[in-house]
């Protein structure tokens, strides 16, 4: 008689994990650490085709293709925006595995798809990186945006790779596989510029995220509520207030301004 025997598998946090995906098949089911999980992959298109002026693209960058032939170094793609087919260098597109690990993607272009409008704060990629290339070495991808327009806002950072085949971005902190260190960094920058909200948007495969309302409050005239009184016949404004705001108006502004008294 033989008997079964019960398995017991660490699983990763899972707290944040559906939120990456927009329907059940594609959420990723790696909430078993170090399992190989097994998702369909998906070809992204890494330029806009053709390039040439005054001719329409049949493609656009950042987007899902369907591979309709394979040639070689080349292939025939079918756009999921245009509907429209194009012949094109394999090197024109990328494989996305797990829909955040990304192959055959520079740090140039990742950090183009990051910025795209649909992506906010915290959307991101893994891809190989460029520095060891071949040796089964990744960086991670994050977008970070900020009010200065001269800094880069896309962050990168090595995830190293153990002998044991543990992954780590910081050494105190290891992971068996890489999908456990998404999972940990979505619910926790933990010492990286931002925690992980999504993966980088993809055309033809995600719903478009929308972009937050920016509401611009009306701007307050200092001098109409000094001069509004209430009932009995005060200022709105305390006199300590209104001294510090005339003295501002005065340096910022000239001598002209003065509150009512």
């Amino acid at each position: 008689m033989t008997q079964r025997r019960s398995a017991k598998i660490q699983r990763c946090p899972v707290k944040q994990a559906s939120s990456f995906y927009n329907s059940p098949d594609q959420m990723f089911t790696a909430s078993l650490c170090g399992s190989v999980v097994l998702q369909e992959n998906v070809i992204v298109s890494l330029h806009d085709y053709p390039t040439f002026e005054d001719t329409e693209p049949t493609m656009f960058a950042g987007e899902r293709l369907l591979i309709v032939s394979e040639d070689g170094d080349f292939m025939t793609v079918r756009s999921s925006t245009t509907g429209r087919d194009s012949y094109i260098p394999t090197n024109y597109t990328a494989k996305v595995m797990h829909r955040w690990l990304f192959t055959g993607i520079s740090r140039y272009k990742a950090e183009e798809l990051l910025q795209k409008p649909n992506n906010q704060n915290g959307s991101f990629l893994i891809r190989e990186s460029e520095t060891n290339r071949g040796k089964n070495s990744h960086s991670l991808s994050i977008l970070m945006r900020t009010n200065s327009s001269r800094l880069n806002p896309v962050k990168h950072y090595r995830i190293y790779r153990l002998q044991n085949n543990w992954y780590y971005i910081s050494p105190g902190l290891t992971f068996p596989s890489l999908h456990c260190l998404v999972e940990h960094y979505s619910e926790s920058a933990n010492g990286l510029c931002c925690q992980l909200t999504a993966p980088c948007f993809i055309q033809g495969l995600d719903t478009p995220r929308p972009v937050p309302n920016i509401i611009r409050r009306p701007t307050i005239n200092w001098k109409d509520i000094s001069r509004k009184r209430t009932d009995s016949g005060h200022s709105l404004v305390s006199e300590g207030l209104r001294e510090a705001i005339t003295s501002y108006l005065q340096m910022t502004e000239g001598d002209e301004h003065s509150w009512d008294t």
